[in-house]
């Protein structure tokens, strides 16, 4: 018998405003601008994630709405399951994770992310649950 593989399971907000602006977050670890996000803790629901992994990088409240997409990283096993959120007071400029959050038009969510993140951003706009690979950077 073959060994279970073992995969990461992330979570992330499209939080979009009353101006469909979507909120994105320049990580400190790598300066990155990606949506906000991050790994699942075992005793939590997706919900609580997505909430929690928001509020820690953007000091932001959101309403979980539903899932707009799974999405899943080959080269690293991470598979990730990311929700449209309506935000329920404003972001602070930076935070700990975050070296910068800002609201962005999808133009400007199209130029600062990588494919793989802005698909992201542009499935969550969309009716549909999409599911989609990467390799971390680009669609596969």
């Amino acid at each position: 018998m073959t060994d279970t593989p073992r995969y990461s399971v992330s979570v992330a907000g499209i939080v979009v405003n009353g101006s469909g602006q979507v909120l994105a977050i320049r990580r400190r670890d790598n300066g990155h601008w990606e949506p906000p996000g991050g790994v699942l803790e075992m005793a939590e629901t997706f919900e609580e994630g997505v909430r929690r992994e928001v509020y820690e990088e953007t000091g932001l409240s959101v309403q979980v709405d539903r899932l707009t997409g799974v999405y899943k990283n080959m080269q690293r096993g991470i598979v990730a399951l990311v929700y449209r959120c309506t935000p329920l007071n404003e972001p602070i400029p930076a935070t700990a994770e975050a070296a910068e959050v800002r609201w962005m038009t999808l133009h400007e969510v199209r130029e600062a992310m990588s494919p793989a993140y802005a698909v992201r951003v542009t499935d969550a706009l969309e009716a549909e649950v999409r599911t989609r690979s990467h390799d971390g950077v680009n669609l596969l």
